[in-house]
């Protein structure tokens, strides 16, 4: 065997293959996002905007009035029998949209009360007068004495309030007794969304069809918050909550989802075995936590006196139990 016949060696290029666990976990885009929304949801309204608007809406009501005052005339001088059917038709039409308006009024003086019992509830602790405790008590007993869902917690408040004699024990009482079963719907109403948003961003692969779900999600969570304390809204009233929502978080700056949140809701080695897309979807299902504990915040009608304020890392981690790697329903231990 000659040197010419030794055995070669031939290294084969054998590119590395990737797994969707190796993509890097996008931070900085689902932040941003937040970000750039709650602060043009946010932004000072200007006032020739406001009467550009104003003006606007009342010459198209005038324009659409003037059009159908002419067409019901023209059309009862030409056939009574037909006009007389659509102007019935317009006159029913007329009282549901008067019953429209009312109820969107309605749903702002109830956002408008929870607003006054927020700020009366801030300067009874401020003040610890007793008597305006028991005020305030008595208003809070009265947003809530036709709710099923309160009867029990009025019936053991109205048996312990009278031997209070303390301001802050008589808020706390209240708190415990009447606002702490609400508050367990609450929080299950983010644990439910933020469940729904993290399932759809990990998949659902249809561009925008996450932002869609989240904003819907959001919505729909932060008026059914307000409806569990008594502050159901419209569809005007559930805008403008959004946007006081949004108002909160930018105040309190807890738009961004930080590194160490992540890490704690995710727990070590389990964001190396899933794919990317469950990373985002445990990003949005933070950010719609932290949005639901804002809503919280807004629509309760006293802040948080003896009741611990709930943590956005406990309520993602009971949320996404069961639905990725290594979380297990007792695991509920928030950092």
């Amino acid at each position: 065997m000659t040197s010419d016949d030794k055995p070669v060696l031939v290294e084969l290029d054998v590119e590395e293959v990737l797994s969707p666990a190796d993509a890097p976990i996008i931070l900085e885009t689902s932040e941003a996002t937040m970000q750039r929304a709650a602060r043009f949801a946010t932004r000072p309204r200007s006032r020739i905007g406001s009467l550009f608007w104003g003006l606007l809406a009342a010459l198209l009501g005038a324009f659409v009035s003037v059009a159908v005052w002419d067409f019901i005339t023209s059309l009862l001088a030409r056939n009574e029998v037909l006009g007389g059917a659509v102007l019935a038709i317009t006159l029913a039409f007329s009282a549901v949209l008067c019953a429209v308006i009312l109820r969107e009024m309605a749903g702002f003086l109830r956002l408008g009360r929870i607003d006054s019992l927020q700020k009366e509830a801030a300067e009874v602790q401020a003040s610890h007068d007793i008597g305006r405790a028991k005020h305030f008590a008595g208003k809070l007993q009265k947003l809530y004495k036709n709710r099923h869902d309160a009867e029990w917690g009025l019936a053991a408040f109205h048996e312990r309030a009278e031997d209070q004699f303390d301001a802050t024990d008589l808020m706390s009482l209240a708190e415990n007794k009447i606002l702490a079963p609400l508050d367990a719907e609450a929080i299950l109403e983010i644990q439910s969304a933020a469940r729904q948003v993290a399932t759809v961003t990990a998949f659902v692969p249809m561009a925008f069809a996450d932002v869609i779900a989240a904003l819907t999600m959001n919505m729909r969570m932060i008026r059914r918050i307000a409806e569990i304390y008594g502050g159901r809204a419209g569809t005007l009233g559930s805008w403008r909550l959004t946007k006081v929502v949004l108002s909160h978080l930018v105040a309190t700056g807890a738009v961004a989802v930080g590194d160490d949140l992540i890490g704690s809701i995710a727990g070590g080695g389990v964001m190396s075995k899933v794919s990317r897309r469950f990373g985002e979807g445990i990003i949005n299902g933070a950010l719609t936590a932290r949005v639901g504990v804002a809503a919280l915040e807004v629509c309760r009608p006293m802040p948080f006196v003896t009741q611990k304020r709930p943590r956005v890392t406990t309520l993602v981690q009971r949320a996404m139990a069961g639905l990725f790697p290594g979380k297990k329903n007792g695991d509920t231990t928030g950092s």
